[in-house]
């Protein structure tokens, strides 16, 4: 049996430090993971979910934290990649309290790590971290940040789709494409949107039904369940939800000639089904490549922030996807292969250019 013992986990993907945070008096339960700091801080949000283990949380945050080092790399950030989790249900064991003694770890890892938000937290939540800790960002406007930033996310999607969709079929216009989104949350919802004002025919699937409710009725998507979403006879399948759904059951199912979604992790074992999704002529945008306008946005926070500016690094995320596509056609990769390739490369070229201060 392979061995999944903490030290295994932790350097298996070359992690620099993982931190695990406990207060009984808050209920406080996180764990920080810093994969690598060699462009610069690692910067991450934070996410609280209800993790079935501890076990399972841990494997979370190894392998979010792995992906923003790659997401920054390739978008050309010089920042390194980490993440946080907090262990408990957002909607019933948040409080400010927990929130501002989670900011007092971050505070203690002395800049290394720079917390945002993340599936679970909100803006607000940043304030009440940042109250005990300037290693913060994704702050509210109202204080100087940048606010939500979904929309910033859901627009790097649609360019990484639009990207997927010249490759696939040679043009990127999505009018009358067939779409599922899976998972229309805060970053799913802007981008059916953006889906919406192109024309295409959407469809949506969620776990929570009000929400599918909302989102079905402002855009007129149709509403379909989480399962039957595999087996839709449409063009780009967009998993926004959580990672690991392009899997080995699922894979056989799809019908899609792309797939482009905001979802982290969405390949659950990337050596495996990537290559899968090339020999069924899938073509796969990377999906640490494609959402990475949340990150673009927040680090535009951190030099003084400016929307435009924002979008317009965001927007680039369109080319960084065909350059990927090339490379992958070139050298016999499949797509996430390729991004990873590129994201390494950088890291070492910069890595030896900061070796000599």
């Amino acid at each position: 049996m392979k061995d999944k013992s903490v030290f295994h986990q932790v350097t298996e993907h070359d992690h620099e430090k993982v931190v695990f945070c406990h207060d009984k008096d808050t209920g406080l339960k996180a764990i920080i993971a810093i994969h690598s700091t060699v462009l610069g801080p690692a910067l991450g949000g934070a996410r609280m979910w209800s993790y079935a283990s501890e076990a399972e949380a841990l494997e979370d945050v190894l392998r979010l934290s792995r992906g923003m080092t790659y997401k920054a790399a390739i978008s050309g950030l010089n920042l390194g990649g980490g993440k946080a989790v907090i262990i408990g249900d957002a909607k019933k064991d948040k409080s400010e309290a927990l929130l501002r003694k989670f900011g007092r770890f971050v505070k203690n890892m002395n800049g290394c790590y720079i917390t945002a938000e993340d599936v679970g937290t909100t803006p607000k939540d940043m304030e009440y971290i940042r109250m005990e800790t300037e290693h913060v960002s994704g702050l509210p406007e109202a204080m100087g940040g940048s606010g939500d930033p979904s929309p910033v996310t859901a627009y790097g999607t649609y360019m990484g789709m639009k990207a997927a969709a010249k490759k696939a079929f040679g043009s990127d216009s999505l009018a009358g494409m067939k779409i599922a989104v899976q998972g229309v949350g805060h970053v799913g919802g802007y981008l059916v949107e953006l889906l919406s004002k192109e024309n295409a025919e959407i469809y949506i699937a969620d776990i929570y039904e009000d929400r599918l409710r909302e989102v079905s009725k402002k855009y007129k998507a149709k509403v379909v369940g989480m399962e039957e979403v595999y087996d839709l006879d449409v063009d780009i399948y967009s998993p926004c939800g959580l990672g690991g759904t392009i899997n080995a059951n699922t894979i056989d199912r799809l019908k899609c000639r792309v797939i482009a979604g905001c979802a982290n992790n969405q390949l659950r074992e990337e050596h495996v089904h990537g290559p899968a999704l090339v020999k069924k002529g899938i073509a796969y945008a990377p999906d640490f490549l494609i959402n990475a306008g949340g990150l673009i946005n927040v680090y535009s926070e951190l030099r003084g922030y400016n929307r435009d500016s924002a979008y317009a690094q965001t927007e680039r995320i369109y080319g960084y996807t065909l350059d990927v596509f090339e490379l992958a056609e070139k050298e016999g990769l499949h797509s996430q292969q390729a991004a990873v390739k590129m994201a390494e490369n950088r890291i070492e070229r910069i890595g030896k250019v900061r070796s000599t201060f």
